[in-house]
């Protein structure tokens, strides 16, 4: 049967085909299905159930069938063919806004998103500009250049991303020189330093106003500020004005021409020292959080035979042999063939337990190996293992931008033409009054040094960037910017049942025997009938029996009774296992019964006569509890929709603390009860584990999803957690609320400073070189506050209680 399901989320659209040309129906990894009133189990009731299949974008057809993530709208989000530029030696924000923006109007250029964050250029382009892609680059390289001339664009492959992609700056103009750029920015800031030490000492020693110490000082300006003047020279050729090259050069310029020749080349050097540092902290900041992200491997070692040999990981393939040593991380994704040890799998979940891993098992790329040596079968190549997909999430995510991102982009090429107009009405009004002309000139060139926004620029996307490398640190994952916006604003959590708040493995929890039947007769009785079910209610059965090393008896003869249960001939007679309705078919007296609180009844009946029943049900996760408490601490409502019974969702609800409980729900019903709850309460988060969610996901204000990084779940949500744990929820709150908080801190501290800059220069009181201060200084210090968000715990107030209330 063919099944298409389309769904909008958000601005985008997402189409999952459950079938493909070869008429094979195609199951996406750990999804659910909701078995409804409409499809019941042989047993007849209504149960929640997870089906797990790999999905590794190929099916028996030979067909290849892949899913783009879902995405917000940007350059790798809008229509078009697509494709990522690295843009190296990119070293200013605002020029790289001013490169995405001329960028854009290219004919040829559906939408492009340049990130200084990972200094990617990730473009969308026409059927056209995809013929003629090399001229294409070409033209980003000119527009580029133009606009900072070292800036080299390249076509970026896969070996070229995460760390390797911010290591090729180091690369810099070798070959041409013998020490890289940043050690020659370091000896031209220290040689033009002594040499206005030098110009200092003269004038101090009586020499002021002679030829020597201005000779030095404009030696030490050369020296420091060539580079800049030339650049600014060459950028006003092109038109750019108000580019920050040419502010800094009129603005020490401009000392010069008043005579102010110390103060002119103390201003440069102090702006080179800030902008030598703010590089610096970017690069670290940059690669700091790529390390937390990037767990690729450069080499791994390939078993031939008795021996190993050192290779690229992208050289290794499907069906290699891998010796992975302890301490060592895995790879790739694989199958333990030989050796056992227990893996460190925080990395990639954020789990702090480690995991037994012995012959037989799946192993995660990115994972640690704590103990034992083993052998690995490789399953999936590095572009396809869980490491890499882990990077291109966050990379993705760093192309999305949050919308106080975009403002202030906007707000950029406002602030400066109003800062340097500003300085020239401060120029001439002033000064026609006071007559002081050289005082208001030296208070409209501190405006100048002030006028460019790169610390605003630089500061939000560098702070959302690292929000979502804290995130990947735990496990969590961030579409991008936008996702971590809208968490912010979250009132309440939307929760599912199965796979979420629960494990969605069913689990035999009682066993009542009546007559002269023990509980092992009774499970083994009802595990005969079950032994060849692959549904979870016989499975839980059958496994339930083989942890107590019960052999479950071959039946004569079986007969499934659609929505009732089975009815089987065993050496002990008829038995039946099965619902109510089908012991009152065969009128069998369950007057002994009373009804099961939580989970589901199988009963048991041997020659017509009752010999027991079971209640089988979802265990709850340990930490969903706890992830409640954490959620309320946070002033978060909690809500949980079900299509399960009233009964065991109450019951859930009861022992994890959740508020609201809405049960019995199709998945329709879900998307009516998510669009009350916000209509009452705000902003929603809606919780799941699987693409059948979709259309609650596609309601919701920010959707998550369960699965330990499954391909539909990766697929169909704004935040996927890589492990299922429940704590994971909070926790992406706590980060979400720290990283729009810094966002605007970086942004009022930068704006205030700046404004206060401007306001003591009116009174007189403010200097250039406080203004330098307040443009590299300041962008410095919101770099270093940007960073800390991945060294902060999540922090949550005292528990509130709050009343359990629940709707059918």
């Amino acid at each position: 049967m063919e099944q298409v399901e389309k769904y909008k989320l958000k601005e985008h659209h997402h189409k999952q085909e459950d079938s493909c040309c070869c008429g094979q129906e195609h199951c996406e990894h750990s999804h659910k299905q909701e078995h409804t009133h409409e499809h019941e189990h042989h047993h007849g009731h209504t149960h929640e159930h997870e089906h797990h299949h790999e999905h590794d974008g190929s099916c028996c057809c030979g067909q290849e069938h892949t899913h783009q993530p879902v995405q917000h709208p940007d350059a790798d989000h809008a229509k078009g063919i697509r494709f990522t530029c690295l843009v190296e030696n990119l070293g200013c924000a605002n020029c790289a806004a001013k490169m995405e923006r001329r960028i854009n109007e290219l004919p040829e250029v559906n939408a492009a998103v340049l990130t200084f964050a990972t200094k990617q250029l990730r473009v969308a382009v026409t059927p056209e500009g995809a013929k003629k892609e090399d001229a294409l680059i070409a033209k980003f390289q000119e527009i580029c250049a133009s606009i900072e001339s070292e800036v080299v664009v390249t076509r970026q492959s896969s070996s070229q991303k995460g760390k390797k992609s911010l290591s090729v700056s180091e690369q810099e103009l070798s070959g041409k020189h013998p020490f890289r750029k940043q050690q020659m920015d370091l000896i031209s800031v220290i040689t033009g330093a002594l040499l206005f030490i030098a110009g200092e000492i003269l004038e101090h020693a009586g020499m002021e106003g002679a030829l020597l110490p201005s000779v030095i000082f404009v030696i030490s300006y050369l020296i420091l500020g060539g580079q800049i003047v030339l650049t600014a020279l060459k950028n006003l050729c092109k038109g750019q004005i108000f580019d920050e090259n040419f502010l800094m050069s009129l603005a020490t310029l401009g000392a010069f021409a008043i005579g102010n020749f110390p103060e002119a080349v103390g201003v440069m050097l102090f702006y080179r020292i800030g902008e030598y540092f703010e590089e610096a902290a970017v690069s670290r900041s940059r690669s700091q959080i790529m390390e937390a992200v990037d767990l690729r491997p450069e080499v791994v070692s390939l078993v031939i035979g008795n021996d190993t040999k050192v290779i690229d990981a992208e050289e290794a393939r499907p069906g290699d042999i891998l010796l992975v040593r302890p301490g060592d991380r895995i790879p790739l994704d694989g199958v333990v063939l030989e050796g056992e040890s227990r893996l460190d799998t925080s990395p990639i979940t954020g789990e702090p337990v480690p995991v037994k891993a012995g012959v037989g098992d799946a192993v995660t790329s990115g994972c640690i190996n704590t103990s034992g040596q083993l052998k690995i079968q490789v399953e999936k190549s590095l572009e396809h293992s869980m490491v890499t997909r882990i990077l291109d999430s966050v990379e993705n995510a760093a192309a999305s931008k949050p919308e106080i991102d975009r403002f202030i982009t906007r707000f950029s090429r406002i602030y400066t033409p109003f800062v340097v107009i500003a300085a020239l009405a401060t120029t001439v009004i002033p000064s026609l009054i006071t007559g002081d002309w050289n005082h208001w000139i030296y208070t409209a060139l501190t405006f100048l040094v002030i006028s460019c926004p790169c610390a605003l620029v630089l500061s939000v996307p560098l702070a959302f960037f690292s929000g979502i490398g804290a995130g990947s640190r735990q496990g969590i994952l961030f579409k991008g910017g936008v996702a971590i916006e809208a968490l912010n604003h979250i009132s309440t959590v939307i929760m599912d049942k199965t796979g979420t708040v629960t494990k969605g493995n069913f689990v035999v929890q009682q066993i009542i025997p009546f007559q002269d039947y023990s509980e092992e007769e009774v499970l083994q009785l009802c595990a005969s009938l079950e032994q060849h079910s692959t549904h979870p209610i016989g499975v839980s059965i059958t496994a339930a029996a083989r942890e107590k090393n019960l052999l479950p008896e071959e039946a004569v003869s079986l007969k499934e009774l659609a929505g009732h249960g089975i009815q089987a001939t065993l050496s002990s007679g008829e038995v039946l296992a099965g619902n109510r309705k089908l012991m009152e078919k065969f009128h069998v007296d369950l007057s002994e019964c009373t009804q099961a609180v939580y989970g589901t009844e199988i009963f048991l009946a041997v020659r017509g006569v009752l010999a027991g029943y079971l209640v089988i049900s979802d265990t709850i996760k340990p930490e969903s509890a706890r992830a409640v408490a954490d959620l309320k601490r946070l002033h978060i409502t909690t809500a949980m929709l079900t299509g399960d019974a009233l009964e065991s969702a109450l019951e859930v609800a009861g022992k994890t603390g959740i508020e609201q409980v809405h049960a019995r729900l199709l998945p329709e019903n879900k998307l009516e009860k998510l669009q009350e709850i916000r209509k009452a309460n705000g902003s929603v988060m809606f919780v799941g584990d699987g693409i059948n969610d979709a259309p609650v996901l596609a309601g919701a204000d920010v959707g998550a999803a369960m699965g330990s990084g499954a391909d539909a779940a990766i697929e169909a949500a704004d935040v996927v957690f890589m492990t299922s744990d429940m704590g994971a929820v909070p926790n992406s709150i706590s980060i979400a609320r720290t990283t729009t908080r810094i966002a605007w801190q970086n942004v009022v501290f930068a704006l205030a400073v700046k404004a206060l800059v401007m306001v003591l220069g009116l009174a007189g009181y403010a200097s250039m070189w406080m203004a330098v201060f307040a443009d590299s200084g300041v962008a410095m210090l919101c770099v270093l506050n940007s960073i800390r968000i991945l060294y902060q715990k999540n922090k949550a107030g005292k528990p509130t209680s709050a009343p359990l209330t629940h709707h059918s």
